[in-house]
């Protein structure tokens, strides 16, 4: 379980970054890919607090989870930096 689900979560990251960085301009799609990385973060954390754990992954997974963490600040800031913004003329 504990592969598995850092495969996942790295794979996951990497096709979330990247599309981050690429279409921004998305925020409904964003939107989603942030709540499905918080989702993400939630089931990392689990699994590594929860399974055994494989050394030679355990420092990876770490730092799979925190970047995630990051990543999904980093969208939710995207996406509502100016959802209640008034613009003046």
């Amino acid at each position: 379980m504990f592969t598995t689900t850092f495969w996942i979560l790295a794979i996951w990251l990497v096709i979330n970054g990247v599309w981050t960085c690429v279409a921004t301009d998305n925020r409904e799609l964003l939107k989603w890919f942030a709540w499905i990385n918080v989702v993400a973060i939630i089931v990392g954390f689990w699994v590594f607090y929860g399974a055994a754990a494989v050394a030679a992954l355990s420092v990876w997974f770490t730092v799979v989870n925190w970047v995630n963490v990051v990543l999904a600040i980093v969208q939710f800031y995207l996406v509502y930096r100016q959802a209640g913004a008034v613009h003046h003329a």
